[in-house]
């Protein structure tokens, strides 16, 4: 699985990929019809909302999909990001498997979520509207989902993460968006520990981006 930034990071990628024809042939699927960024966006930062509501199981929101691909033909422009997010997370972990990325000293450290938030850091400037996510992140549609999330948990994500998204991650603010996830609140300082330190091995920093690099 990866983070937030690095979800948008990646739909960044795809559309490139879509405009400028480099699509891989397993990946020449057909959007969504009326296809809109915003909502795929939307859309492909929605599965974690769990990490802040208990009563949304994981298994709703990562199992959604029988199959994993980017055939968005039949999906609205909400559910194919949701299902890109999937997707991603997937590939993600096969490309960090394929170059031996966990063997690293201390890059699977808390359940992986540390190597997760540092690529966040590494990509953040990589995307030049954040602007515009963030505004409309603030004020989203309500998307009525199939796993029945309430409209309050809806926008107090993306409020969330609209905050999330105000700078590239220091130390406050990646702590303040940990805090705010009822699962990592009490490890919020430490998880941040582990996240600098690993952003010391330069091994590490010089693999990360392969994930965007290599992700469709």
């Amino acid at each position: 699985m990866a983070s937030q930034i690095s979800h948008i990071i990646y739909a960044k990628k795809y559309f490139e990929a879509i405009e400028d024809g480099t699509l891989p042939e397993y990946a020449k699927y057909s959007l969504p019809i009326d296809f809109d960024r915003d909502l795929f966006l939307l859309g492909c930062t929605f599965p974690d909302i769990r990490r802040i509501d208990g009563t949304i199981r994981r298994k709703d929101t990562h199992l959604a999909f029988d199959v994993l691909d980017l055939d968005f033909r039949t999906l609205d422009s909400f559910t194919a990001g949701w299902k890109f997010h999937l997707y991603c997370d997937m590939r993600r972990e096969d490309i960090l498997n394929k170059i031996d990325f966990y063997k690293l000293p201390n890059a699977s450290d808390f359940w992986n979520l540390s190597s997760k938030l540092l690529e966040d850091r590494i990509l953040y400037d990589t995307y030049n509207n954040w602007e515009k996510v963030m505004g409309f992140f603030q004020n989203p549609p309500f998307i009525e989902t199939r796993i029945n999330v309430s409209r309050e948990t809806f926008e107090l994500w993306y409020a969330i993460l609209a905050k999330y998204f105000e700078r590239n991650p220091c130390r406050h603010s990646m702590i303040g968006f940990i805090s705010k996830q009822p699962s990592l609140a009490d490890i919020a300082e430490d998880l941040v520990d582990s996240v600098d330190n690993l952003q010391k091995n330069d091994t590490v920093i010089k693999l990360l981006p392969r994930v965007k690099d290599e992700i469709v």
